[in-house]
């Protein structure tokens, strides 16, 4: 053998196509999906940093690439196929983008995010540094209101750095800022970040549930999971650095203590439950610091299941 075995041979599956062989979908006008997966490779990046999880979008779908030809298998995360019924997703490929143009991204993701919802589709971003999540929480205004449960180990509330408002240490303030965010729940926090005791004070004064990745290790999800209502639409924001380097070790600050994928997983299963998830981003991926594929392969599995779990939910709307 003058190759490495790979599971794409085996299961007659090809790499660099979409997300596990949903169908594509090049114009959202034509939407007709109830899930629309979509990457965002850039938003506002910092100047010094630049779009450095711009290869993210590509890198998760070629993590599940050995499996596109295995939806209709059983998936035991979700106790069946991915797709219980006729009803799928498509993968609507990524936008463009202009790291000297921040504010045109924006806008594009805004739009896109934008228009997936008034086709009834629940958005799910691939990013993409961690200031997609703003757009795409824009998107939503005049949409009733929502909850945002973050994933991260930083708690995002600068108002600015390095003259940046919109940069991916402000997407919690920013999101507190829109009036359809009526509620936030942050989970996973740990370690040393841009924060400083200001910000973190603002965050307690708005009203921010915060659950700590030491709280979580303790007590397990219930946590987090109480402070959600259960008429609750919620929107997921993972930044996978919220995650430990053992099962994420493709993000630009690691650091130990993270959430385990387990964690993740139960965080999503219990949302679905008890409330609905509205719609999510999974952000702050940078395969040039993945180490064998694992970190691309653990943001795929948790798209999957994410998936299944609005599938399921929209099913039982629908009966």
């Amino acid at each position: 053998m003058t190759s490495t075995p790979s599971l794409h041979a085996m299961f007659g599956s090809d790499a660099g196509g979409t997300f596990m062989g949903v169908e594509f979908c090049e114009d959202l006008d034509r939407l007709a999906q109830p899930i629309a997966l979509i990457g965002a490779p850039c938003a506002a990046p910092y100047k010094s940093v630049g779009a450095y999880c711009a290869n993210g979008p590509r890198a998760i779908r070629d993590g599940m690439a050995a499996f596109t030809a295995n939806l209709s298998h059983h998936d035991f995360e979700v106790g069946g196929r991915i797709f219980p019924g006729e009803a799928g997703a498509a993968d609507c490929g990524d936008l463009p983008f202009d790291e000297d143009d921040s504010r045109g991204n924006r806008d594009r993701i805004r739009g896109a995010i934008s228009k997936i919802l008034e086709r009834n589709a629940v958005p799910i971003v691939l990013g993409g540094d961690d200031s997609v999540p703003i757009p795409m929480f824009e998107a939503y205004a005049g949409r009733g209101d929502f909850t945002i449960l973050q994933i991260d180990a930083h708690i995002d509330w600068r108002d600015e750095v390095q003259g940046e408002r919109f940069g991916l240490s402000s997407t919690m303030r920013r999101a507190s800022e829109m009036r359809h965010v009526e509620r936030i729940v942050q989970v996973g926090q740990r370690g040393i970040g841009s924060a400083r005791r200001a910000e973190y004070d603002d965050a307690l004064a708005w009203g921010v549930h915060f659950v700590s990745a030491r709280e979580v290790h303790r007590n397990g999800v219930p946590g987090a999971l109480r402070h959600l209502p259960p008429s609750a639409r919620v929107i997921v924001s993972l930044d996978v650095d919220g995650m430990d380097p053992s099962v994420m070790p493709g993000v630009i600050g690691r650091a130990p203590g993270g959430l385990g994928y387990w964690d993740v997983i139960e965080l999503l299963d219990g949302i679905a439950a008890k409330a609905e998830i509205a719609g999510m981003a999974i952000v702050e991926f940078m395969p040039e610091r993945d180490v064998d594929g694992i970190g691309a392969l653990t943001a795929g599995r948790i798209v999957a299941t994410a998936m299944g779990l609005i599938a399921r939910r929209q099913q039982r709307n629908e009966t």
